[in-house]
């Protein structure tokens, strides 16, 4: 993609009214754009990034046996009702509306009672259990409070994933293989390292619920890390009890500041019963469906992206779920031909190159390159053509490497 045909714009200042790092950040590289307090577009860079982080999870979870559907945004009333969670009483948070022939509706803030309206439907047997049903959509909340960008929208994108399971037992195999496909998630975006696996309040659903908690100055959660055994427990639920039931000595654990990017919970029959939502056993008993819940929010984990990996100078994105590998910087009249001989070149080769074809200054181009967070630099001008050389940075690092033509190459087509 040439920087002259894509649609974007960067700015050296973001919005007055922004706050949160990850905003102030994707605003100004050109990802995205403000609508109002907790409500973003994403432009097509921050589409891109997007679009990678999904194909990440639901890569994950169709490994762990999973399979995709699409929910509706509009909620019926009449399901909702069914589990006493219409109620502005007891759901404060909802975006309502009404059909023109005076029907509620709502708008999608989660997915459990729309599952289990769905799924009542299809399971009659044993034989039909378990079913493992996800999909990707945009949920509605209606906040009280949004000031931390992209990370606690009032309307945002997720991924839910819903387990129906025989019993106990089975549920629990499969909360374990959802547990490795959380970690799976976290290290391939590039935050593994400091995502932990964090004991939390269960509600009414069990005694505990499981979060997955990335460190970071800007999160709203403390929670207290065992490094050694890479488990941590949510400041909400830390007390004696919780710290025998895991195996954990307080004098060990390591305080930080974190934000939540994904949860698991069991849910066992609250959802199933109320709908009816039972199978036939062998013994043609009538039994409650086992379930369970598992969400990532997908923009919220690319705003912590952000705020745990960007620098003075911007984003740095890890490549796996960068918009592009290259930002190609051209310099001069030599600088340019050549470095539209390697946009193609590269292009071909299968390798995601942002060429910055515009008349503009090198600083700009450069820091136009630090800003996006593209993780490797490729600058060819007229000086360095002369020399056979093209220059080469790593963003992360800010490492240059002097190479030939062939060099850079060499190193560049690896990321296709």
């Amino acid at each position: 993609m040439r920087v002259r045909k894509l649609f974007t714009k960067t700015s050296k200042t973001a919005p007055a009214d922004e706050v949160a790092k990850n905003a102030q950040l994707l605003i100004r590289a050109g990802y995205a754009y403000k609508e109002m307090a907790g409500v973003y577009t994403l432009l097509p860079l921050g589409y891109r990034v997007l679009e990678k982080i999904v194909a990440i999870v639901k890569d994950e979870m169709d490994k762990a046996g999973g399979v995709q559907m699409k929910t509706s945004a509009l909620q019926s009333k009449e399901v909702w009702q069914t589990t006493n969670r219409w109620d502005d009483a007891v759901v404060d948070n909802w975006f309502k509306t009404q059909l023109k022939n005076g029907t509620e509706l709502g708008l999608s803030f989660t997915n459990e009672e729309a599952y289990s309206n769905i799924v009542r439907n299809h399971v009659k047997s044993y034989k039909d259990l378990p079913i493992y049903l996800y999909d990707f959509k945009t949920i509605f909340r209606n906040e009280l409070r949004s000031k931390s960008g992209i990370m606690r929208g009032r309307e945002f994108y997720w991924k839910a994933l819903y387990s129906f399971s025989k019993d106990k037992a089975e549920h629990d195999r499969f909360y374990e293989t959802m547990k490795t496909a959380y970690h799976n998630v976290f290290r391939r975006v590039g935050i593994g390292d400091q995502t932990y696996f964090t004991f939390a309040s269960g509600g009414t659903f069990a005694k505990y619920s499981h979060e997955f908690q990335a460190v970071s100055d800007a999160g709203e959660d403390v929670i207290y890390i065992d490094e050694a055994k890479n488990i941590a427990i949510n400041e909400e639920v830390l007390s004696e009890e919780v710290l025998a039931d895991i195996g954990v000595k307080r004098d060990e654990l390591v305080q930080k500041k974190s934000i939540e990017v994904g949860n698991i919970f069991s849910l066992a029959h609250k959802f199933s019963e109320p709908f009816g939502l039972a199978y036939t056993d062998r013994d043609g008993a009538a039994v409650p469906v086992f379930m369970g819940s598992y969400g990532i929010g997908i923009t919220r984990l690319m705003g912590t992206i952000v705020e745990m990996l960007s620098d003075d100078k911007g984003i740095v994105w890890p490549a796996a779920i960068a918009p592009y590998q290259v930002y190609l910087v051209s310099i001069g009249e030599q600088g340019t031909a050549e470095a539209d001989r390697l946009y193609e070149e590269l292009t071909e080769a299968g390798v995601e190159v942002l060429y910055d074809d515009r008349d503009e200054r090198p600083g700009a181009k450069f820091a136009d390159a630090e800003l996006m967070g593209i993780p490797y630099r490729l600058t060819v001008s007229d000086r360095l053509v002369e020399q056979n050389k093209r220059e080469l940075t790593e963003r992360r690092t800010g490492e240059t490497q002097l190479l030939t033509a062939t060099e850079a190459l060499a190193i560049l087509e690896k990321l296709s």
